[in-house]
């Protein structure tokens, strides 16, 4: 049984299935990702939820108390 077995969404309607995903995030003058993020997802508009314990990681990786995996170069084009 998943988590979000049973759940819907709180602006569709649509029911909510289990899932990993990447966030992308802007601290200060430097970008973070997080690979494999577990939240539920709506099959219907995909809003993510995630759980408290989720969230609490993801601050702790994006404010450096976790050693990050690895660091890739991203390219930068303007337009």
């Amino acid at each position: 049984m998943s988590f979000w077995e049973g759940e819907t969404c709180e602006y569709c309607g649509g029911p909510i299935v289990g899932r990993h995903v990447s966030l992308h995030r802007k601290i200060k003058r430097r970008y973070v990702l997080i690979e494999h993020v577990p939240a539920g997802v709506c099959k219907k508009c995909g809003t993510r939820y995630f759980t408290a314990n989720v969230l609490k990681t993801v601050e702790e990786s994006i404010h450096g108390r976790r050693p990050a995996e690895r660091e890739v170069l991203v390219p930068v084009y303007a337009l």
